[in-house]
């Protein structure tokens, strides 16, 4: 085990920079679905509720950890604080939920070269992280800090109406946007991206230092339900008026469309610096590297 732990070891730099591209990639994706309308098929509606392939596949070819807190910061960054607008401990809930789904779903995958644990993953990665949402809503309106809101065509009952919209997630944005990109992505990318950051590729089969063989490891069941707990008191809190650190800036709402375009720039030139640092970077080891030959 002591091998596993030193032959995936990270440094800072390469630590910051799987973060910070996560976080860029994500953010100008999730702009991109702020532009999409959703349809609606009676009591369904279909959207594009997050490209979820882009964190899923950052977190099976790097370490999920950063690459899926990464993610989930890019969320608040460009969805949420460069629209004027932050939900304060609300947005808590979202946070936690998400990096821990996405981070579950890259600790799934062993063998990113195998598409059917790619898939797997892929999927339960989305179908976690929209159960734990759903069973939160569910909280709210048993605990009396939410009133349901019924949807016409469907039972007036809040575990359908969850149980409805997590199926339609899970089965609509989770296989379009995020087990279809992902099963192609993560196989082709594998062993060309890494080189790009100066990391050698995952080796198949390699598991991280966790003391356990399995991904499923009691510590990481333990952290999951405990993180799952805290992401429901904040959401409770906030919905019973606890909304700490909540703002919305005067006009916000009115010039949402151009906020919108300004987040997607903003994320769009901090993802094409990282890009660039990152190919500079890959070149200068390709001249080095020549010059050592030579």
């Amino acid at each position: 085990m002591s091998t596993l732990k030193t032959r995936y070891t990270l440094t800072q730099s390469q630590k910051m920079m799987i973060f910070v591209l996560s976080m860029s990639l994500y953010g100008l994706s999730n702009m991109f679905t702020e532009l999409i309308p959703s349809v609606q098929l009676g009591p369904i509606e279909l959207s594009v509720e997050y490209f979820a392939f882009i964190p899923l596949t950052l977190c099976m070819l790097f370490h999920p950890l950063y690459a899926a807190v990464g993610a989930a910061v890019g969320e608040v960054i460009f969805g949420e604080l460069m629209l004027g607008q932050f939900g304060g401990l609300g947005e808590l809930e979202k946070f936690i939920t998400f990096s821990l789904a996405m981070y579950i779903a890259g600790r799934m995958v062993s063998d990113p070269k195998n598409r059917r644990q790619v898939g797997i993953a892929a999927i339960s990665g989305v179908a976690i992280h929209q159960f734990c949402s759903s069973v939160i809503d569910i909280a709210k309106v048993w605990v009396g800090v939410e009133e349901l809101e019924a949807v016409q065509g469907l039972a007036e009952s809040i575990v359908i109406i969850e149980g409805v919209g997590f199926l339609n997630d899970v089965l609509f944005s989770g296989i379009l946007f995020a087990l279809l990109p992902t099963m192609y992505l993560v196989p082709r990318l594998y062993g060309k991206i890494e080189p790009l950051l100066g990391m050698k590729p995952r080796e198949r089969n390699m598991q991280y230092a966790s003391g356990s063989k399995s991904w499923l490891s009691p510590k990481l069941l333990g952290g999951a339900v405990l993180l799952a707990l805290i992401a429901m008191g904040a959401e409770l809190l906030s919905e019973s008026g606890w909304s700490i650190g909540e703002f919305e800036l005067p006009g916000a709402e009115s010039h949402e469309g151009l906020l919108i375009w300004i987040s997607m720039l903003a994320a769009a030139v901090v993802a094409a610096a990282v890009i660039a640092v990152v190919l500079r970077k890959a070149s200068r080891r390709r001249q080095e590297a020549g010059q050592l030959d030579g």
